[in-house]
């Protein structure tokens, strides 16, 4: 476990779970306590003591994959809380969602807001949570490229999520992904600069980096 974000108003814990350390993290809001979980990529126990201390209000899912959602059975049933994700990821989930976001709801932890990004690409329901200045982005953006995409068709898409969605978003945005490190967006928006000014092939997809590929 790893405190990623603290400030006056909130506290970002990342915590690397499940066969591929995999990160899960923890929004809480300071004043009243009030907390919420994004994504839950295995060790329910880890996660639940994480927890203590904290009114958790929802479980917030990035996408559909095992990796991101080996602990939500268990940790939605001991929890008891709202489960949300997008309608397009819902139906190949371990557990149903009791709500369904889409691009530009607006949550609340305590009186801090968090913004739903819809990104589809790396899967068809992809979501990324902007809290202030901080986004939660899931397999969509990583340090040095986009999450990985199975076609052609994908990865237009995620570039289009990306370019359309998240490179709009303030220089100073700080990008929390759901594998590895953090980056700011003004490195990866000067990356993704170099990589669109080269001739790509039409089939590229897959493990794409800004600026090897």
């Amino acid at each position: 476990m790893a405190v990623v974000v603290q400030d006056d108003r909130i506290r970002i814990k990342k915590l690397q779970l499940g066969l591929w350390g995999t990160n899960a993290y923890i929004i809480t809001e300071l004043e009243t306590g009030d907390s919420v979980l994004v994504d839950a990529p295995g060790d329910a126990g880890v996660i639940l003591k994480e927890l203590e201390g904290t009114n958790p209000r929802y479980i917030l899912l990035t996408h559909r994959h095992f990796d991101h959602t080996g602990a939500l059975g268990e940790v939605k049933s001991r929890l008891g809380v709202p489960l949300a994700a997008h309608a397009a990821d819902a139906e190949k989930l371990p557990v149903r969602p009791d709500r369904l976001l889409a691009d530009g709801d607006r949550l609340v932890c305590g009186t801090t807001g968090i913004e739903v990004l819809h990104t589809p690409g790396h899967t068809p329901g992809s979501l990324c949570f902007l809290v202030g200045h901080y986004l939660l982005s899931g397999d969509t953006l990583f340090p040095g490229g986009p999450g990985k995409t199975a076609t052609p068709e994908a990865f237009q898409q995620v570039i289009k999520s990306i370019t359309g969605r998240i490179f709009t978003l303030p220089d100073d945005t700080v990008v929390f992904p759901g594998h590895g490190g953090d980056t700011v967006l003004k490195k990866e928006k000067e990356a993704f600069a170099v990589f669109s000014s080269r001739h790509h092939s039409p089939g590229l997809c897959g493990g794409v980096l800004w600026l090897s590929s």
